[in-house]
């Protein structure tokens, strides 16, 4: 693109920009002629990716704004009123998180739907991203949008889309989405109703309080257990400045845990993340405050919800009275092995899930006890979809599905992750363990001896703007195109191409039951595996490690870390080298 071509598009797009805050930012790069800036905001719209659409707020096609969600939302409206004929009267709901741009993205959103005649309902305040799918089809709406960026930095914002059936869309429904979002007409020509004025038309309504109530009540039904529990387990829990404080407070009331501690100074939604960097439970630092507060009041978990609350991080105490934070892989293995052991007898043909990238030790779990086990690509969205497709054809009953990055389902009453109703779920799994004289690591300590243990690892390999972006798909192609035959000199057994849909060992290929996706495994000797893939919501490719160690006899658990420990690091480095980048 020429600068003339640039700077060219950069003036269509200030015509039709109605938000004076990015109208005068472009004004200032036209007038500057920042061509890195101006290439950084139209090198090409914003894609439907992992997560839906995701980018830090700013004018210009790659940039969150309301031009993009108008174009976005006229995209869902289309493709909604083409696939239902009821769905002006099933409607949308709309959610938003605390962020500082989510209340006015969402009205542009109803503002848009009203404009093609399309009901909506708009959660009163800022809300959970569960809350807005479970409303979805407690509600029997045709659709719900959440203006979210979940736990990206404060600069970012996004836009999620539910389909009716309660999960995130996936092929065919986001690519005709898109397709129609990437010929949609400009802001000025899509029809809209202001926001006042569709009230006044019975196009734009509330989300009703007792959706709240309906919500809290399954996940209370979720967690009951036929024995009695000791509800004194202390927890020391924080919001991230985000938008879960009040359900969780709810919850656990309702549930009976009366000493839970908030950290006061994150309790409330903030978009401007004060006291963290990185509003990400995974991130350094980001869960200091909690743990202050945990060791404060003497606590025995505790627990962290990101800003939208669809995700959970879980912190116990160790013999030495300090806080560690359990991986999401942990945490899904706790969760899982409960559930499969509370579903034996009670649940016909229990169905577990968890993604390619995370632990194998669900699987094998599961395996040993007569438990289906499947894994999906990597995103909410397939898990949940996956478990409907199974119910439907095969009458399996989903009873957990899990992601490493945090994200749980606990049973069917949200489909996709949800930080709450998980939360209440690990409490209540906490306490059982306190009322047995045992506790949460001597249970993971327990499953490791009877199925392996299973370490796993990451590294990301970060590149900005859209010379990294060309930089990643490159390193990815040079993957595909030749990959290494060892690793650490440790023999790649299998390939696993998931965009070529094959698994290869030696000359044998195998199909693989998953949609296309731009991941590549590599199946090592020993048990190991490596799996690379470009993020869905950042400009990263992310590698991720899984070491299989077994314990030798009454070893002490330490031990077996500490070789698992150094075959990853081994396995980075060795990885990095052949990717050619530095590690981090």
């Amino acid at each position: 693109m020429t600068k003339e071509e640039l700077l060219a598009r950069a003036h269509a797009w200030l015509a039709d920009d109605p938000d004076l805050e990015t109208r005068l930012e472009l004004e200032t790069l036209i007038k500057t002629e920042d061509e890195p800036a101006l290439k950084e905001r139209f090198f090409g719209p914003l894609e439907f990716g992992t997560a839906g659409l995701r980018a830090v707020v700013g004018a210009g096609l790659a940039r969150m704004n309301r031009v993009i969600v108008a174009k976005a939302t006229w995209a869902v409206g289309k493709h909604l009123l083409a696939s239902f004929p009821d769905a002006r009267e099933r409607g949308v709901i709309i959610a938003y998180d605390g962020r500082t741009h989510s209340r006015a993205f969402a009205e542009t959103a109803c503002e848009v739907l009203a404009g093609l005649g399309v009901r909506t309902q708009l959660t009163k305040r800022p809300t959970p991203t569960p809350l807005a799918a479970f409303a979805l089809t407690h509600l029997s709406a045709a659709a719900a949008i959440v203006i979210t960026a979940s736990h990206n930095p404060p600069a970012y914002n996004g836009y999620k889309v539910f389909w009716r059936d309660g999960a995130q869309i996936v092929p065919p429904v986001d690519k005709s989405i898109a397709a129609l979002f990437e010929s949609s007409p400009s802001y000025a020509a899509i029809a809209r109703v202001d926001f006042a004025e569709a009230k006044k038309r019975g196009l734009l309504g509330d989300v009703p309080d007792a959706v709240d109530a309906a919500y809290l009540e399954g996940a209370l039904k979720l967690t009951a257990t036929n024995r009695e529990t000791d509800r004194t387990l202390r927890v020391a829990y924080t919001a991230l400045h985000g938008v879960g404080t009040p359900w969780i407070e709810r919850a656990f009331a309702a549930a009976g845990f009366s000493n839970l501690f908030s950290v006061a100074a994150q309790a409330e939604p903030d978009g401007a993340f004060p006291t963290v960097k990185f509003p990400n439970p995974e991130e350094p630092g980001a869960m200091d405050l909690l743990f202050a507060t945990a060791k404060e009041n003497d606590a025995d978990i505790a627990i962290a919800n990101d800003p939208d609350a669809d995700r959970l991080a879980v912190a116990v105490r160790n013999v030495e009275g300090r806080y560690v934070q359990l991986s999401g892989n942990e945490v899904g293995i706790l969760l899982g092995y409960d559930a499969i052991v509370r579903a034996e007898g009670v649940v016909k043909r229990p169905l577990v899930i968890n993604t390619i990238v995370s632990s194998p030790l669900l699987g094998v779990i599961a395996q040993k006890r007569g438990v289906r086990a499947e894994e999906t690509l990597t995103g909410f969205k397939w898990i949940a979809n996956r478990a409907m497709e199974l119910f439907r054809t095969e009458g399996y009953s989903f009873i957990l599905g899990y992601e490493e990055a945090l994200g749980y389902s606990v049973g069917t009453l949200v489909r996709d992750k949800d930080g709450i109703s998980a939360a209440l779920a690990f409490a209540t799994l906490a306490a059982s363990l306190k009322q047995e004289g045992s506790d949460v690591l001597t249970a993971l300590e327990r499953i490791y001896r009877e199925f392996g243990l299973f370490a796993s690892g990451q590294m990301n390999i970060v590149r900005e703007g859209i010379a990294g972006k060309a930089e990643l798909e490159a390193m990815m192609t040079r993957l595909r195109e030749a990959p290494p035959i060892s690793v650490a000199g440790m023999t790649v057994k299998s390939l696993v191409d998931y965009e070529r849909g094959v698994r290869k060992t030696g000359d044998v290929e195998v199909r693989l039951a998953l949609p296309p996706s731009n991941v590549i495994g590599l199946d090592l000797e020993d048990g190991h595996r490596i799996i690379v893939r470009p993020s869905g919501t950042e400009p990263k490719v992310k590698c991720y490690f899984d070491v299989y160690e077994t314990l030798r006899g009454e070893e002490p658990l330490n031990e077996a870390k500490v070789r698992a420990a150094a075959t990853l690091a081994t396995l980075r480095s060795a990885l990095a080298e052949t990717l050619g980048v530095p590690e981090r």
